[in-house]
This record gives structure tokens, C-alpha cells and sequence, in this order.
């Protein structure tokens, strides 16, 4: 049975080609803003292009924020893409303007310290072990980046009992976050959906989450 797939509409990102890299590995998607749909599909991918904070303007403009919460709250499962990774820490600050982030994790979006930006092109990760969304893929997988600004920095730290997030880092000039996954709650710095078939495979193994 496909497993029912809302991209958020919101007035930012690749919604087109996000919508049909899932409907390509099997998904039955829709592109919507509509509040009650995102909140009852079995996944939601919050996708993300431009400055940290057109894209947080916009989330909050069809309530977005709020979807996330609810779905996190009720282990429901959020994959978050580009910007639409990035919206989801405390914070992003772009030409000194600071804004307020969702805060699922700490962390500040910052400019990249390298010698070439944007960071446009096909990189390698270092998944963690255990991860679910590289299974099946080796360590020189390429994926497709297209960004200025990430996560130098991963700040949460998990207590005894609580399992802590699987990391994943890339490097362009310094390291940075390059992927996530956090129980419900998974993102890509990337663009899996202009991945190829290396792409495809991801957003496979997340909808194996489901």
C-alpha cells in the first residue's frame, strides 16, 4: 500500500520535482497548504529554497510551524529538505539579520567559511552507523547540493535514556550538518530529489519509516 505523502506548499522550494521523485519511488502525493491535510498525511516533507527568512515568513503564513509541532508531537513522521532543513533549528543568521528558527534542535544556520559559495554541486557524507536513510549506500554516494549557509555545529545533547540523533556531515571549505535523523524527525541539507538514483534510494528507505 503507498503511503500517502504531503510536500507543504508554502510558498518556497522545488515543489514540482519534490512531488515527483516520491511519486517515482512509490508514494501517493499531494502539494498542499491546506493545514488538515498536512497534519493527517503519513509524511510530510517540508521543502526549502531562498533566504532562512523569506522561508520561515512563509511557514508560518500557512501555519507550518505548528504542523511540524503537532505532527512531532504525535511521533508523526517530517522530512525536511534544503532551507526546509535549516528552518528547523533555533535560528539562522543571513547579512546580520537574526531569525527565529522552529527550534526542533538548537543550532545556528550560518554562512559557510569556504572559498567558494554557493556550495553548487555533487558531494560525499560520512553517514553515522545504524543510519536509516543511507542504508543501501556506500560512502562515495554523491548527492546534490545547492547552498550558502548551513549547521557548523551540532549542539544537542541527549541524557541518559534518550537515543541521540544520527548525524550526518559533509564538507565544503569546513564540516557541516548534511543530514539528520532524529526519531520522526529527518532532514537533508541536499537535494534528494535532484539526486539521481542515489536520491531515490533516500527518499525510498524514508518512506520505509512510515
Amino acid at each position: 500500500m503507498s503511503r500517502r505523502v504531503v510536500v507543504l506548499d508554502y510558498g518556497s522550494g522545488n515543489l514540482r520535482s519534490a512531488e515527483r521523485a516520491l511519486a517515482r519511488v512509490g508514494a501517493d502525493v499531494t502539494v498542499t497548504a491546506d493545514f488538515d491535510a498536512a497534519l493527517e498525511a503519513d509524511g510530510l516533507v517540508v521543502p526549502g529554497v531562498g533566504a532562512f527568512a523569506a522561508c520561515m515568513e512563509g511557514l508560518k503564513s500557512v501555519r507550518g510551524d505548528q504542523i511540524v509541532g503537532r505532527r512531532l508531537s504525535g511521533g508523526r513522521p517530517v522530512l525536511g529538505i534544503c532551507v526546509g532543513m535549516q528552518i528547523l533549528f533555533g535560528k539562522g543568521v543571513e547579512h546580520g539579520v537574526h531569525t527565529e528558527g522552529c527550534g526542533e534542535w538548537p543550532g545556528t544556520v550560518e554562512r559557510l567559511d569556504a572559498p567558494v559559495l554557493p556550495h553548487m554541486g555533487w558531494n560525499t557524507v560520512t553517514a553515522p552507523e545504524g543510519s536509516v536513510l543511507f542504508h543501501g549506500l556506500d560512502e562515495a554516494t554523491r548527492f546534490y547540493f545547492v547552498h550558502s549557509y548551513g549547521v557548523r555545529e551540532w549542539l544537542l545533547q541527549t541524557g541518559d535514556g534518550f537515543r541521540a540523533p544520527l548525524v550526518t556531515w559533509a564538507e565544503h571549505g569546513v564540516p557541516f550538518v548534511a543530514a539528520v535523523e532524529n526519531g520522526p524527525l529527518m532532514a537533508t541539507q541536499f537535494h534528494p530529489e535532484k539526486s539521481g538514483d542515489a536520491g531515490a534510494r533516500l527518499l525510498s528507505n524514508w518512506l520505509t519509516t512510515l
